[in-house]
């Protein structure tokens, strides 16, 4: 079979390994594998690069994607999807992997339903694809928030400030949850739950009053101050589907903190910083099982599906299934955190 593959979305670490897999098991079975350069759009485009075992050779600890992304929407361009379906006839293409998070495997979705052949890998560092536990990249964003902590933690102490870092979780708090209750943060604020701006001054006067002369305020960027009822945004462009951009809770944060308890405060928004560099363990060895199984399911005729990890077993689901809504942070972790404000 002649097997193509493409990222979508924004970047994160694994994406090589993934791809990496992908390549290693369809040769193992004599299959060709065809990169879609830059995701969607590559495939309106026929940007497409041949994928050897010498292409991939290396690429298992490189961060980002070797074929590039876009957060290109194909049903948004003019003759889009006839596009994409001469380019893939073309190619003389049998079945299309799709590396993405909602937004991509949205358009895999599509696909299967004007009768290409789809199998789908979930990634994005916000680890709110539904039916898997885990996505690609949340393993290695998690461990840069938790870094972060670790070094503010220091610098907060020395100077008696508190210190805010702002994380990327539009509208599910995984990473700030997760990242902040690895680094031992003092308070964590998730688009789930809703939060007051003097809720937070309080957990600070009460900090202060123990004692403790600092701390540390894990916020994601879409957490939803009671105060104003909406997520903090930069502007109010969208992209392609339907996004804002996010940004500016953690400053916002800051102000109010600073002005209604006397503690300086400073903020730090790590942004891309939890996308680049080598992925971790974790985000390794579950793309390269992600990629083979894949390759996996489309020999067993397996389409419309999104190989998942569940447990600890590599499953497939079904894309209506991966596209119903969003996972949301596991509201247990929250409550086990609130243990350590």
């Amino acid at each position: 079979m002649r097997i193509a593959v493409l990222t979508g979305g924004g970047d994160a670490p694994g994406l090589n390994a993934a791809i990496r897999a992908v390549v290693r098991r369809a040769l193992a079975d004599n299959h060709e594998v065809v990169g879609v350069r830059n995701g969607w759009l590559g495939l309106l485009e026929g940007e497409t690069v041949s994928l050897t075992r010498d292409s991939v050779s290396g690429t298992l600890p490189r961060g980002g994607t070797v074929l590039g992304t876009s957060r290109t929407n194909p049903f948004k361009v003019e003759d889009g999807p006839a596009r994409m379906l001469q380019t893939l006839e073309q190619l003389g293409i049998h079945a299309l992997i799709a590396i993405g998070g909602d937004d991509t495997l949205s358009v895999a979705l599509k696909l299967h339903k004007m009768g290409v052949r789809v199998v789908g890998i979930p990634k994005t560092m916000d680890n709110d694809v539904p039916g898997t536990d885990y996505t690609i990249g949340f393993d290695t964003a998690v461990n840069v928030v938790m870094e972060a902590c670790d070094r503010l933690h220091t610098t907060a102490e020395a100077h008696h400030r508190v210190m805010i870092i702002e994380v990327m979780g539009r509208d599910a708090g995984w990473v700030a949850g997760v990242g902040g209750l690895a680094g031992g943060a003092d308070v964590i604020l998730v688009p789930e739950v809703p939060f007051t701006l003097e809720e937070v001054c309080e957990v600070i006067r009460q900090r202060h009053a123990r004692g403790r002369t600092f701390s540390i305020v894990v916020v994601a960027e879409g957490a939803k101050p009671s105060d104003f009822g909406v997520q903090i945004t930069q502007d109010a462009r969208v992209d392609e589907f339907g996004h804002v951009r996010l940004g500016g809770v953690g400053a916002l944060l800051a102000r109010e903190i600073e002005a209604r308890t006397g503690h300086e405060t400073r903020v730090t928004v790590l942004g891309h910083l939890q996308r680049g560099g080598s992925p971790t363990v974790f985000d390794r060895v579950l793309a390269t099982r992600l990629g083979v199984a894949a390759v996996e399911a489309i020999e067993a005729g397996h389409f419309g599906v999104m190989v998942a990890l569940r447990g600890t077993k590599i499953v497939t689901v079904s894309l209506e299934e991966a596209l119903a809504g969003t996972s949301p942070l596991d509201l247990e972790l929250y409550r086990l955190s609130r243990l350590f404000f």
